[in-house]
């Protein structure tokens, strides 16, 4: 079916949610953006597109949409089809729990088990979130978990380091979104190397991560994002050694180290099989998020 019938054929939203997810599967398109399979793909882009509240698709299903309404939807699902863009993409938006952020592709989509952590506010191994007054978000890209560390932790002043100038571009328009720019301050930095002399009670960082054969691989959606973000090494571990190296001189004597690593947990572990790495629970289980106490990293 082509988009010009389809328009004429299709009349509510419902016709529209259907003729979404035929196309999306039949194009084979892969959902790690937000969503994992082509049904939540299809509502999300449609509510945004129609300006509807994104938790409500009951009361709409059977609303008949109008000319333009129906060309808008047609438009963005061929987009992701043709295009392979990623949704956030697509809508300038992405979603960490019921935070909303904006995005393009000067940065990474926002997807990090970080972000439900500090939802909780680390508890239990942070007691007193207002005892928290100094953070450091490395590798910021949009400024995403900075913004949730700032809102986790009111009493601290949060540093945001980035080494892509476009990132912090991006980063910026989410600060100010948020209200927040009188204590997030944003830093571009190759790693720690503009922070000297600084010190934090709390680092942490969803850094590259994806090993060389992994690289290679990666779907086409994921080809839209910087490579500067995806990437560390053969291993995918290399920026992760940077954090270990450099980040003991950047606590407090107390202070906390959190990193995400992806799927290296068993890589990482033989590569420091001394370091007491505690993994921490996510929603998908403790492969993939470690922390360390500023006494157990290495002098």
């Amino acid at each position: 079916m082509t988009d010009h019938i389809a328009k004429n054929e299709l009349l509510t939203v419902r016709d529209y949610l259907r003729y979404a997810v035929s196309r999306f599967n039949a194009a084979h398109l892969f959902f790690g953006h937000g969503s994992d399979n082509a049904w939540d793909e299809a509502v999300y882009l449609t509510l945004h597109t129609l300006n509807l509240p994104l938790d409500r698709l009951e009361p709409f299903l059977d609303a008949r949409l109008l000319p333009h309404e129906r060309e808008a939807l047609l438009d963005i699902f061929r987009r992701r089809c043709e295009e392979r863009l990623p949704a956030a993409y697509l809508t300038q938006e992405a979603w960490l729990g019921e935070h909303s952020f904006y995005v393009d592709e000067r940065v990474i989509v926002p997807r990090s088990f970080i972000a439900e952590l500090l939802q909780e506010q680390l508890t239990p191994w942070v007691e007193n979130p207002y005892e928290v007054v100094s953070a450091l978000d490395l590798c910021t890209g949009s400024g995403c978990l900075a913004i949730l560390t700032a809102l986790a932790f009111p009493e601290a002043e949060v540093d945001a380091v980035d080494l892509s100038t476009d990132a912090i571009a991006v980063a910026e328009r989410n600060v100010a979104d948020y209200h927040l720019t009188d204590r997030l301050h944003l830093i571009q930095s190759d790693a720690f190397s503009k922070l000297a002399g600084k010190r934090y009670d709390l680092i942490i960082s969803n850094p590259p991560y994806v090993d060389e054969e992994s690289v290679a691989a990666l779907p086409p959606e994921y080809l839209h994002e910087p490579e500067l973000a995806l990437g560390s090494g053969e291993d995918g571990l290399d920026f992760t050694r940077i954090i270990l190296r450099e980040a003991k001189k950047h606590l407090n004597p107390e202070g906390l180290l959190i990193v995400e690593i992806g799927h290296n947990r068993a890589a990482l572990e033989d590569a420091y099989p001394t370091l007491p790495f505690t993994w921490l629970d996510t929603a998908a289980g403790d492969e993939f998020v470690f922390l360390l106490h500023a006494a157990d990293l290495p002098d």
